[in-house]
């Protein structure tokens, strides 16, 4: 299989090719561990060098075969190092499989690697002072997103179909609109989080992947989702197969539609009228369209997420070995620092605020079906925008400057609701615009059946980035 044939295909059409016997699972893998060397050689995705073996996997789960990457954001896979994109955390060894790791190798993925992340995964710019920068397919001046963002830069570039990724505040939704990917945050509880979490980040985050196609989606969401053993929560079992629901009409909707920041972050006139016109575009289909929007209190979402940012710290602070603050970015001892400060009474103002951003979200939903707005309140940032190794931030201000670039994607986090970024459009500068779809609690069918109609009427499958393994060398 060459390279081209290879990088043109998602998931689903890799696993086909399998079956039909036109291709051997190992010349699959071979052809892969070359695109991966060649995109990782522009754009600075992966974390460690490749898995030689591949993990462990069964041979006949429902994606036996296709190639998968993991995502350094904790321990994942028994024997795999990770370090969270931190100098301070060297040597450390995953002792054994998380549920979501087992489930992904019951599934067959064929785990090649690991992925890189900005520094304890808390920013929407993939951009350690370990790994350097990860660089954007579309415009290697600009970032991926974060923190799922070596996932979404390898994943665009053709390398693999589908990557690991989590998301707390729109870790993988960020990176999926910067480089042009289908990304899912499950409704909480929706994909197992054990055994070393009984809720992860206080339940605002969740884990799941990046794909080119909203097919990939929704047959690896089949394959992964459900309660762990002793999960503190699950979400409501699906009616049948997300796969099946891409056939499926989910008749006339009530659609709401906003451009506007909860918050009063400015937002990008293109990046506005790509879910403008997302919104018309389902007006056409023939679903009742209007503008509308959650009364999301924008204080209680930075609130909330004052509390998480504990939880990011705890692993940190209590671990038997401190880390050498010396090998911390700025921020990363900033957040350090304050956590330290905070009482139990801080954190139950947290869950409080938690509460009420959740209550109003759901109650929008009682009145309308789905929620349309942008991804991003950007275009992809040029390299060292955000700047995490900024002595100058406090955790306050990192905060607000994470939500002044992204303010759609945090608030659905908090309440749990279920959110796809679908790459629907592109700056006239060829730079890739995501548009954000959220769901009521648990109703991940809506957003396949929706998403499946937006992506016949507004494909994005034609369009390859600058940095493709399918492109001939530049």
């Amino acid at each position: 299989m060459q390279l081209h044939d290879y990088a043109d295909r998602d998931a689903i059409g890799l696993r086909d090719l399998m079956r039909a016997r036109e291709v051997t699972t190992a010349e699959i893998e071979a052809v892969a561990r070359k695109a991966l060397v060649a995109a990782d050689a522009q754009l600075n995705g992966l974390a460690l060098p490749l898995f030689s073996p591949a993990l462990d996997r069964a041979e006949n789960g429902p994606l036996a075969g296709v190639p998968f990457l993991i995502k350094d954001s904790g321990p994942m896979a028994k024997g795999v190092p990770f370090s969270i994109g931190s100098r301070s955390l060297e040597g450390i060894v995953s002792r054994h499989d998380s549920d979501l790791m087992t489930r992904f190798r019951a599934a067959g993925l064929v785990t090649l690697g690991s992925t890189t992340v900005p520094e304890m995964a808390i920013s929407f710019a993939t951009e350690s002072v370990k790994h350097g920068p990860t660089r954007n397919p579309w415009d290697p001046e600009r970032g991926v997103g974060g923190s799922s963002g070596g996932a979404a830069a390898l994943v665009a570039a053709g390398a693999v179909p589908i990557a690991h990724g989590n998301d707390g505040a729109g870790s993988i939704r960020i990176p999926a609109a910067c480089c042009g990917l289908v990304g899912l945050k499950p409704t909480r509880g929706r994909t197992p989080c054990g055994p070393d979490a009984g809720e992860p980040l206080f339940g605002i985050a969740a884990d799941f992947g990046l794909t080119r196609t909203v097919r990939d989606a929704a047959h690896l969401l089949d394959a992964i989702h459900g309660p762990g053993v002793g999960d503190k929560y699950s979400a409501p079992p699906p009616r049948g197969r997300y796969a099946d629901e891409l056939e499926q009409q989910p008749g006339q909707l009530s659609v709401a539609v906003t451009t506007r920041a909860w918050s009063g972050a400015a937002v990008d006139p293109e990046v506005a009228a790509a879910a403008l016109r997302a919104g018309r575009v389902l007006d056409h289909i023939g679903h009742h369209v209007s503008e509308a929007s959650p009364a999301v209190a924008a204080e209680a979402v930075m609130q909330t997420t004052i509390g998480a940012l504990a939880a990011v710290a705890a692993p940190f602070l209590t671990a038997p070995r401190l880390p050498d603050p010396s090998k911390l970015e700025a921020v990363s001892r900033r957040i350090l620092d304050e956590a330290r400060k905070l009482t139990a009474l801080d954190l139950i103002a947290a869950f409080n605020a938690q509460n009420r951003v959740t209550r109003s979200v759901a109650a929008f939903f009682t009145e309308y079906d789905l929620l349309v707005t942008p991804t991003l309140g950007q275009l992809p940032a040029p390299h060292g925008t955000l700047d995490y190794n900024n002595p100058e931030h406090t955790t306050r201000s990192w905060q607000q400057r994470l939500f002044d670039y992204g303010p759609f994607t945090a608030v659905f986090n908090i309440s749990g609701h279920p959110a796809i970024s679908l790459p629907l459009e592109q700056s006239a500068s060829g730079l890739p615009i995501g548009v954000q779809l959220i769901a009521p609690f648990a109703r991940e069918d809506l957003l396949f059946q929706v998403a499946a109609q937006l992506e016949q009427a507004m494909p994005w499958r034609h369009r390859t980035p600058r940095v493709h393994v399918g492109h001939p060398p530049t």
